[in-house]
This record gives C-alpha cells, structure tokens and sequence, in this order.
C-alpha cells in the first residue's frame, strides 16, 4: 500500500503544474484573429451572392482590387530598399541580397507571380485595354503611396506586440533569459544541497522540505524594495544560506548566496522561507523613469507582464529547475494594507503545504488526507459488503 501512495504521489507532482498563473499575466495570442478573417470572407461572398451585378463586373473589381494590394507591397519594399542602401554595410554586412531580403517580403516571387497573372487577368476582362489599364495601374500606385505616405499601412499597436511576442523580440524576453541563464539556472540546482547544509549548522531550522524553494517576487508594477522590511515591517532578514562561488566570465569565485527571512503571520507565527526580487523588474522600472530610454508607463507593465510569463514558461521547461522556485506574481493591492506582501507570500507558503504530500520534517500532523499510511478493512463476514460506508 506505501508504494501505491508513492504512485499517487508522483504522479500528483507529475500533473501538477510548477507555477500557478494569475489573471493579470496575459496569455498568448491564439487564431481568432485569423477565424474572424474567414468569417468577414464569407460575409462578402454571402452580400456579393444578394446583390444585382454582373459577374463579369465583379471579377473585374476584384481583381483590380488584387493587384492594387500585390503593387502596394512592392512599392512600400522598394521605398524601404532606397532608405536601407545607404547602410548597406553597417546594418546588412555589404549583402545586397540581405538588402532586399530585408526590404522586401519573402515571397516576393509569389507576389510577383501573382501580380502578372492579375494584370492578364485584367486585361482579359476590360474590353478598353491600353491607355485605360494604364490609367488604372497609376491610379492604384497612386492610393497605395498617399496610404503609405500618411502612415495609414502601419501596424497597430496589436500587431506590433504579436510580432514581437511570436519572433521573440521583446525586451521582457531577452531580460528572462538572461536572468535564468545567468543566474536561476546556476543556482536553483544547488539549492536544496545549501539548504542542507544551511540545516546542520543552525539546528535543522527549515523543517518543511515543502518550502525548500527560492521564492521569487514579481511585482507587476516592477516597484522594488533593496531591503524588504521596508515594503513590509512583517518581514525580516535573518539569514544567508551558504555562498555558492563560481568563476563566471572571468571573474573568479563569484558568490552568488541567497537570504532566509522570517515572516510574521496573523496568527503571530514566525514563518521561515528565502525570499528575493527578481532584479530584472528593477531595470525595467529603471528604464520607465529615463527620457531616453523611451520607454513609457504601460510599455512597462506590458513587459512586466510578458517577464513572468515568459520566465515561468522557461522554468517549466527546465528539468534542473524542477521545484526549486516558487513564482510569486502579484499586483500590488489598492487599499493601503502594510502588510499585503507579507500575507501573499504566506498564502504561497499555505498552497504549498497543501500541494505536496510528504510530511514535514519532525512534524507528525498530516497534511492531506493522502499524508498518512492507508489501513486495510477487512470484513468479518464472507458475503460481499457495499462500497459505501453508509451501508446503502
């Protein structure tokens, strides 16, 4: 019976996921956007279907309309190739073919082929060809330049984010990785060793191997406290766990050591747990408050959301990682509660003794109802007995 609570338990830390996202992270961006596309088609095929026109008359328009769009496209790379020839070398390393490959779509041969085979198409439909398809061409090149010149073709503010966030081009992406690269992923490994040896010096003070976990705080309005007693008089320094030294980029024996706080709860309890920011918020909030970073009040909020998310996507996808963090994101709270971070943090301390099914050291109490070793009934009679307790 003790291996089939070992199963249970397994396969609960197994399904489990290792970071709980609140409501304020936002989620990637799916296909509606595209669903609505075919939806809006269908809407003007539906309408083209009702209305009293020829269907000559509206291949023509239709197809007019095609190669208006196809000719938009070139003409707007071709603008942009006689801005980038001036930095052909420092921008594109003296590639011309890097030039156009930046200034112009990727598929520009299927534009092109697609822009020839309109213009017969056209030609084949409009019974005057000649001077008027010419007039036509300069007409649509016309449009689609005084588009571009008022900036009527630039991509929304929308657009712009799902580009950056499906090319992995946001500065909160970039500030992630670097801070697991350079700093969780050497340190979370090594935690739980320090914490041992943290427990045989100071009389095994973090009992709850539940809590064995760097707690990370993410503040979304990236407002950081250097000593947290100061965000909440509730939390206290106590102590360091032993230094972890490596040499790293050619500094030798970097240290790089985490702090042991305790935690006043409401019940005047004194909770023990490591506790830090994570200082890539601090620079964002640091580039907010700088003119020439250019970086506004809701561009900070936006990174500072798409930073939790993309960290917590790239620790569940860490296998060294694996329960050695705990992600505290949260918004500050309105009313002017003192303690707010402190009861958040004990909240996350709380979750986690319910999640996990191994007892706390020394501490004989069961904490779920899968804490204990099961006991087989076993039933004085022969007959078959009922399922249920209650005898029906």
């Amino acid at each position: 019976m003790s291996g089939c609570v070992c199963l249970l338990q397994m396969s609960h830390e197994m399904e489990r996921p290792s970071i709980q996202t609140p409501l304020i992270i936002p989620k990637p961006r799916g296909e509606r956007a595209h669903y609505a596309t075919w939806g809006f088609i269908a809407l003007c095929v539906f309408a083209l279907y009702h209305m009293e026109q020829s269907w000559h008359h509206v291949a023509e328009n239709l197809t007019f309309s095609l190669m208006a769009l196809q000719i938009g496209v070139l003409l707007k790379g071709v603008c942009n190739f006689v801005e980038e020839i001036w930095h052909v070398q420092s921008r594109h390393h003296s590639s011309w073919w890097r030039v156009v490959n930046a200034c112009l779509s990727p598929s520009l041969r299927c534009y092109t082929l697609l822009l020839l085979v309109n213009i017969c198409i056209y030609m084949a439909l409009l019974r005057d060809t000649g001077m008027q398809l010419f007039l036509n061409l300069i007409l649509g090149c016309l449009c689609q330049l005084l588009s571009f010149a008022f900036g009527l073709q630039s991509p929304s503010a929308a657009e712009m984010s799902e580009i950056c966030e499906k090319n992995n081009r946001n500065v909160a992406h970039g500030l992630a990785w670097s801070y697991y690269v350079g700093y969780l992923k050497l340190v979370l490994p090594r935690l739980k060793d320090l914490i041992s040896e943290f427990n045989r010096a100071n009389n095994n003070l973090l009992k709850c191997k539940e809590t064995w976990k760097l707690h990370i705080l993410l503040p979304v309005s990236c407002e950081i406290y250097d000593d947290l007693q100061k965000a909440d008089s509730h939390i206290q320094y106590w102590k360091d766990l032993p230094a972890l030294q490596l040499d790293r980029a050619g500094t030798k024996w970097r240290s790089y050591k985490q702090s042991i706080y305790k935690i006043l709860g409401e019940d005047k309890k004194l909770n023990y747990c490591i506790v830090e920011y994570a200082p890539p918020l601090q620079a964002l909030y640091a580039m907010s408050q700088d003119e020439s970073a250019a970086f506004s009040r809701e561009d900070r909020l936006e990174q500072a959301q798409l930073f939790c998310r993309t960290l917590g996507e790239i620790l569940q996808r860490s296998k060294e990682c694996a329960g050695c963090y705990r992600l505290i994101v949260y918004e500050e709270s309105g009313d002017s509660d003192s303690h707010f971070l402190s009861k958040e943090i004990l909240r996350h301390i709380r979750q986690q003794h319910l999640e996990e099914y191994t007892m706390c050291e020394g501490n004989h109490e069961p904490t779920t109802f899968l804490s204990t070793e099961p006991s087989i009934l076993i039933s004085d009679s022969e007959l078959p007995g009922p399922l249920r307790s209650d005898g029906f």
